[in-house]
C-alpha cells in the first residue's frame, strides 16, 4: 500500500494554524505528514496547549511512514521573530512565505507528493511590503503556470471560481471570455486528472441576477457566458448554463452535478459554506502537483487557547492522501 508524503505549512505563526496541525499529530494519519516550519514554534505552542509532540527531521532516502500519534516530520524553518499566539508580527510574513516555497520545492522536485496549507492573514503579509492576494495566485506565480483555478471540495460536488479574491466592483471587467475558457478547461482537467471524472458534467452560474433575464438585466451572459457554453457543447463537453445563481445550489437542481463554476467568491462560496461548512477543502487546479487547505482563516482571538478545531486541516489532509493515492 502507497504511503503518501504531505507537505503542510501552518501559515500564520500567530494564528490557529500551529494549533491544528498539533491537534492533527495526535491523530493517526493516512500519511507521512511533513511540516515546514518552525520547530521552535510548533514546541512552544505545544507546552501551551499541553499537547505531547515528537518532531523528526524529514528524510526523503527513508521509505515512507505514517505518522501522527503525537509525532510529524519536519523541514525546519526559522522564524525571523519570536511568536505570540494572537499577535500578528509584520516581519514573520516572510517566515509565512519561505514555508510555501520550501513546500513547493519539495514538491517540484517529487520527494513530496502534495501540498497541504494553512490558514494565512494576507492583510498582514500585505503591510510588510509583498503584494498578496492569496496562496492561489501566490502558487501560480511561483511555479511559473499562466492560470490556476480555485476550487472547493465537497462530499457531493466541486465548486469553481472564474475569479478570486477581487472587489465586487471590478468582477465584470476582469471576467472575459478568455478567462471563463481557461476556467472551465481547468475545472474539467482538474476533475479528470484528481478525480477520475472522464465526463464530467458542469453547471456554469451567470453573473447577473437571474442570469441577466436574455440581457434585460446586464449583458454578459448574452454576449460572452452562452457563447462559450455553446462552443463547449459544441464540441461534446456536458456544460450547461447560465444558469441563475439564486436557485443553483438547491438540492434537485444539483443532482448528478459534479462540478458549479461561480463567476464571483461569494457568489459561490456564500451558499457553499451554508450547506457544508467544515466539510470543504479547498484544491488548487493548475499546478503540476495537488494542493489542499483549509476553508477557514487564522482566528486569532482562539490561538493558543486549545479551542480551535482541526477537522478542516483533517478533511484537507484526507482528501489529498486519498486522491494522491488514486494517482
Amino acid at each position: 500500500m502507497y504511503i503518501p508524503r504531505l507537505a503542510l505549512t501552518p501559515g500564520e505563526p500567530a494564528g490557529i494554524g500551529p494549533d491544528i496541525c498539533l491537534m492533527l499529530a495526535q491523530m493517526t494519519l493516512p500519511a507521512e505528514v511533513v511540516l515546514i516550519a518552525s520547530p521552535e514554534l510548533l514546541q512552544q505552542r505545544a507546552t501551551q496547549l499541553g499537547l505531547p509532540l515528537e518532531l523528526n527531521e524529514f528524510d526523503p532516502n527513508q521509505s515512507p511512514q505514517a505518522n501522527g500519534q503525537g509525532k510529524l516530520s519536519i523541514v525546519p524553518v526559522p522564524l525571523i521573530k519570536s511568536s505570540i499566539a494572537g499577535q500578528l508580527e509584520a516581519a514573520n510574513s516572510q517566515y509565512v512565505l519561505k514555508t510555501l516555497d520550501r513546500a513547493v520545492e519539495l514538491c517540484l522536485q517529487g520527494q513530496l507528493d502534495a501540498m497541504v496549507t494553512g490558514p494565512v492573514h494576507k492583510a498582514i503579509i500585505s503591510q510588510s511590503g509583498f503584494s498578496f492576494s492569496g496562496h492561489t495566485e501566490y502558487l501560480r506565480d511561483l511555479v511559473g503556470v499562466k492560470d490556476v483555478l480555485m476550487t472547493f471540495y465537497t462530499p457531493a460536488f466541486i465548486l469553481g471560481m472564474a475569479t478570486t479574491h477581487l472587489p465586487l466592483s471590478t468582477v465584470s471587467n476582469v471576467l472575459t471570455q478568455d478567462r471563463l475558457n481557461s476556467a472551465l478547461y481547468l475545472l474539467h482537467e482538474g476533475l479528470d486528472k484528481f478525480f477520475a471524472k472522464k465526463q464530467p458534467c458542469i453547471h456554469v452560474l451567470g453573473l447577473n441576477p437571474h442570469a441577466g433575464e436574455e440581457g434585460t438585466i446586464g449583458t454578459e451572459e448574452v454576449q460572452m457566458i452562452t457563447p462559450l457554453i455553446k462552443r463547449w457543447q459544441q464540441k461534446g463537453f456536458n456544460v450547461k448554463g447560465p444558469l441563475s445563481a439564486d436557485t443553483a445550489f438547491v438540492e434537485k437542481h444539483r443532482l448528478h452535478v459534479d462540478a458549479i463554476l461561480a463567476m464571483y467568491h461569494d457568489q459561490g462560496l456564500a451558499p457553499l459554506k451554508a450547506l457544508y461548512f467544515g466539510e470543504i477543502v479547498n484544491v488548487t487546479f493548475g499546478l503540476p502537483f495537488l494542493r489542499t487547505s483549509v476553508d477557514h482563516g487564522t482566528a486569532l482571538p482562539l490561538a493558543g487557547t486549545g479551542l480551535a478545531e482541526p477537522e478542516s486541516l483533517l478533511h484537507a489532509i484526507q482528501l489529498a492522501a486519498n486522491q494522491v493515492g488514486k494517482s
